[in-house]
């Protein structure tokens, strides 16, 4: 699920620190690496990859962007649990088993998570894989059938999201793959995690999960955190131990 990197349209949220266009920067990176997670998955499955993009008109930025081999789907639309469902019907569409949606926002997400979702899809029956987020959304939704049910009455950009998708699972009578927890970067805080991760001084970095190698978003924070008015910014946000890693 991709948004173009508008400067003051994309990853608005981490305004302040970053300014406007170092967050859009940060948007296209995050694009980057997970659309090489993507292609990375597909070494070991049988996955195809797509954009589901907006707004409207901005395939140009999304062609110049992405590998080739990085579909496009326009799947802007008012509410998010519509952009969602035609994002699964257009891949189901395209005579694919099952589809996925996933999201940008998680550059270090474990490969291992893209196929295991493959994996558990691949077998007989109806069935959902769900990757919970942190903060209570979802990472990642995979279906065999575009259940409608699955995105209606759903508190969008709330902590209550991963729990109302199960509930509607159950509702359809739908078995329910779990993934394991991972984090969105939507916050400063959570830069802050994505950076610590990323130089290896993470506090809990997982044993058992090796993140993905998130090449573009490691090289644009290096660059970033070399910069002395960066600093200066982001004194009051970021704890001292990364802003001297």
């Amino acid at each position: 699920m991709a948004k173009a990197s508008a400067p003051g349209r994309a990853k608005t949220r981490l305004v302040p620190p970053l300014t406007f266009e170092e967050a859009a920067a940060l948007n296209t990176a995050f694009l980057k690496d997970v659309a090489d997670n993507v292609l990375a998955a597909a070494q070991h499955a049988g996955i195809a990859g797509y954009a589901a993009f907006g707004p409207p008109g901005s395939e140009d930025f999304f062609q110049r962007t992405l590998p080739p081999a990085i579909g496009l789907i326009d799947a802007w639309l008012p509410n998010f649990g519509d952009c969602l469902l035609r994002t699964i019907e257009q891949i189901l569409g395209r005579d694919h088993d099952a589809a996925v949606v996933l999201n940008a926002d998680s550059p270090t997400l474990p490969t291992a998570f893209l196929v295991e979702t493959a994996e558990v899809l691949a077998r007989p029956g109806d069935r959902t894989v769900l990757g919970p987020s942190s903060d209570g959304g979802y990472y990642l939704l995979g279906l065999k059938t575009a259940h409608r049910h699955m995105f209606n009455d759903i508190a969008w950009s709330t902590e209550r999201v991963a729990a109302q998708t199960l509930e509607r699972a159950r509702e359809i009578g739908l078995d329910v793959h779990r993934l394991p927890v991972w984090y969105d970067v939507d916050e400063v805080d959570d830069l802050s995690r994505l950076y610590a991760e990323l130089n290896g001084t993470a506090a809990h970095r997982p044993l058992d999960h090796q993140p993905h190698n998130a090449a573009h978003t490691a090289a644009l924070l290096t660059g970033l955190w070399r910069d002395r008015d960066f600093h200066r910014r982001t004194a009051d946000f970021f704890p001292a131990e990364a802003l001297r890693a």
